[in-house]
Order: C-alpha cells, then structure tokens, then sequence
C-alpha cells in the first residue's frame, strides 16, 4: 500500500495488485495519471438518430409586404361572432404560408394593442402554396364582449386588427371597427384557427 497526494490536496490509496497468473507483484505498478478536480474529461458528441424530418429554412414564406389581408363576414354562434381572415398572394412569386396568424386590436392613431392576442385555437395546419393572386384563410372568432363584466372586461373602441402572418415578424392593420376590452376577461375576446 502507498499513500499518494494529489494537486488538490486529498490523499488517495493506491494499491497495487498484478493480475498476472494469480501471482502477486512485489513493486507497484507506475501511476496512473489522477485527473484534478478542476480538470474535465470531454466524450465525442454525437447526436442521437432521428426519424423526424426537419423543416429546412424556409425562404419561401409569405411575406406581409406581398400580401393583401382583408376580413370576410362569416357565421354567428353563441355571442362570438366567426370571420374569414383573407391572405392573398399580391407579389410576383409562389410563397408558402402556414400555421398561424398573429391577430389582436389596436386602437388610437399610434396603432396600440388593445387587450391579450387571440387564443390559437386547434393545430397548425399543412402548408398552404399561394400562386400570385391566390388567397388562404383563417378563422377568426370574435367574442361580444359586452357579456364581460365591464369593471374587467374595460369595453375599448377599436379602429381594427393587427395581424401578424404566419413566420414573418412584420404586420399589417385590417380596418375592422368595433368594441374590444383593454383588460383582460375571463374567456377569449379574440380566437383564431390555423391558416388552410
């Protein structure tokens, strides 16, 4: 047995041993190198295999700047009344829009947010491919919101929609007037579906 200190000032026991034929080795062994406590010992990285496809960088997403956003009456249910937002394909290119819009009211000439954004509702949906001049659509729910208790819900006059499209940080205003709450009300004041 030998008693060895290390560089962080701990003693460590080394006991030889040979492993030869049974037989029992008289001198120890040279020693092995003790890594310190501060020393690291890096392993390859190597990533797991998958079997998910991965969405390449899309360079083909629709742009806010080639599109034309316009809101189309649809039906009425229940106090929430469900509209048709329209994207149409305005530039010279095939581009690809899917999933989601981002939808809230604004309000006042400085354009503010008016309430939360609209609850997404259900999954995004497939790609959809707008040829020039073709148009998608997604649905958008919009509560009465004069069933709210007016202490929370705040009724606001709104000048319209700020409408974010799918993977694209810049947004369009849709002219749409109407009442939405500045506070925030127990339910969803606005509600929006997948782009199809």
């Amino acid at each position: 047995m030998r008693w060895v200190r290390n560089g962080t000032g701990l003693l460590v026991l080394l006991l030889a041993v040979s492993g030869c034929a049974g037989q029992r080795s008289e001198g120890l062994q040279p020693q092995a190198e003790i890594p310190s406590a501060t020393s690291t010992v890096s392993q390859p990285q190597v990533a797991p295999p998958t079997t998910e496809s991965v969405d390449p960088p899309a360079t083909d997403d629709c742009k806010v700047d080639e599109l034309k956003l316009a809101v189309r009456d649809g039906d009425a249910a229940a106090g929430t009344v469900y509209r048709k937002l329209i994207f149409t394909n305005t530039g010279t290119r095939l581009c690809v829009i899917q999933g989601f819009p981002g939808v809230s009211y604004v309000a006042g000439d400085d354009g503010h947010q008016v309430g939360p954004a609209a609850f997404r509702v259900g999954t995004k949906g497939s790609p959809v491919r707008l040829d020039p001049g073709t148009s998608a659509s997604a649905d958008v729910g919009f509560v009465n919101v004069q069933n709210y208790d007016p202490t929370v819900c705040q009724p606001t006059e709104v000048r319209g929609l700020r409408v974010y499209p799918p993977h694209d940080t810049g947004s369009a205003f849709v002219e749409l007037p109407g009442t939405g709450c500045a506070g925030t009300p127990p339910g969803n004041q606005l509600t929006v579906k997948t782009v199809v």
